[in-house]
C-alpha cells in the first residue's frame, strides 16, 4: 500500500467534507458520509452516504466495495470517513479487506456533539483501532486528523441542532 501524503490526506479529508455538506444540504441526510479512494490515494472510486441509524456511510460503502472489487484491490484502498467507524462498521470495513482508513473526528466527540443517549446515535465507547487490532490482518487507521475534527464537528451541529 502505497503511503499518503499530507496533500492526498487534505484533498481526501476535504472531499468528504464536501460530500457530507451536500448529504445534508441537498439529500436530508445525516452527516455522516464516507469514500473509497484507489490505490493511488487521489481517485475516489465510490462514496455513500448514511441512509439511517442502522445504514451506516462506511458500512454501505464496505459492503458495496466487497461486492465490486477483489479483496487483493482493496487492501490498497484507503477509507475517508467524516467519522470514526463505529464497531459495526469498523467489523464491515475489515471483512471488506479496505486496507486503511481514515477518520476526520473520533466517536467520542460525535458524543459530545449528539448528547447522552440520543435514541438515533447511541453512540459505542470503542474505538474502531481496538476491533481492528482483534483481526488477523493489519488495517492501517489514521484519525483523528488535526483540522479537520473541529470542521466536521462545525458542520454536523447543524444537522443535530435541527433535531433538538
Amino acid at each position: 500500500m502505497l503511503p499518503l501524503s499530507d496533500r492526498q490526506l487534505s484533498d481526501g479529508a476535504e472531499a468528504c467534507l464536501n460530500l457530507q455538506r451536500t448529504a445534508q444540504d441537498l439529500h436530508n441526510k445525516r452527516p455522516f458520509t464516507a469514500l473509497l479512494l484507489g490505490p493511488d490515494n487521489t481517485t475516489v472510486i465510490m462514496s455513500s452516504l448514511s441512509l439511517s441509524h442502522v445504514r451506516h456511510a462506511e458500512c454501505e460503502l464496505a459492503r458495496n466495495a466487497a461486492e465490486n472489487f477483489a479483496p487483493e484491490y482493496l487492501t490498497k484502498t484507503t477509507l475517508v470517513s467524516t467519522w470514526e467507524p463505529c464497531a459495526m462498521c469498523a467489523g464491515t470495513i475489515y471483512w471488506a479487506n479496505i486496507g486503511r482508513v481514515v477518520y476526520l473526528a473520533s466517536e467520542k466527540e460525535l458524543q459530545n456533539v449528539v448528547g447522552e443517549n440520543n435514541p438515533e446515535n447511541l453512540t459505542l465507547d470503542l474505538p474502531c483501532r481496538f476491533v481492528f487490532e482483534k483481526g488477523q490482518r493489519d488495517v492501517e487507521v489514521i484519525g483523528p486528523v488535526a483540522g479537520w475534527e473541529a470542521k466536521v464537528v462545525d458542520d454536523s451541529r447543524r444537522y443535530w441542532a435541527s433535531r433538538s
